[in-house]
């Protein structure tokens, strides 16, 4: 039952960590496919690789839209190309609540850095004010209260003397390209095989 569970990509830029997601959906025993790649700004770059990989793709922007008009409108998409599970790779956007109930325990999330510290924006510049030694990346499941639900997994990145929050972010990417498809492909195991226990 694993196998390619069908996943909905929500992104609202250049779409590099629903790259890697793809790219790793197509190595031999992935137990998930993209079947939609979704944003909220049809100028979003991530797009134009999604249909050129021949992926689906659904672009609303939320602008002049209520919250949970956009979000029917989004899910909508997601349900009709038969998602099961949705992924948010740098979709900047707050969902209501309501969404996120709809989809809890099917919905992930990947968060630029070492969860609880530094929830929301600004996670390079803060990491860096506080003197921390280390950065990184989080994959959580999306709860209500914002980068709050289930941390799932973990990348740590050393923080270098000379870093800046350009540098810094630079190298977190990377970290965050090779832990949401491994922590993705876990999960979804890991649901199928308790979907599965006697």
């Amino acid at each position: 039952m694993a196998e390619n569970t069908p996943v909905a990509v929500f992104i609202s830029g250049s779409g590099t960590n629903m790259a890697a997601l793809l790219y790793a959906s197509r190595i031999t025993g992935a137990p998930y496919r993209i079947v939609l790649v979704a944003s909220n700004d049809p100028a979003a770059e991530g797009l134009r690789l999604a249909a050129a990989e021949g992926i689906a793709t659904f672009a609303l922007p939320h602008k002049s839209m209520a919250r949970v008009a956009h979000d029917t409108a989004m899910e909508a998409a997601a349900v009709e190309a038969g998602a099961k599970m949705i992924v948010l790779a740098g979709y900047m956007r707050i969902l209501s609540d309501e969404f996120v109930d709809r989809w809890a325990g099917r919905m992930l999330n990947i968060h630029p850095s070492l969860l609880p510290k530094y929830r929301g924006l600004d996670t390079y510049a803060r990491a860096l004010e506080a003197g921390d030694r280390v950065a990184g990346a989080s994959v959580h499941l999306v709860s209500r209260e914002l980068d709050a639900g289930e941390v799932l997994g973990q990348a740590e990145v050393a923080v270098l003397p000379e870093d800046t929050p350009e540098t810094l972010a630079a190298r977190v990417r990377l970290a965050e390209h090779q832990l949401y498809p491994r922590v993705l492909g876990e999960y979804v195991r890991r649901r199928a095989a308790s979907r599965n226990l006697p």
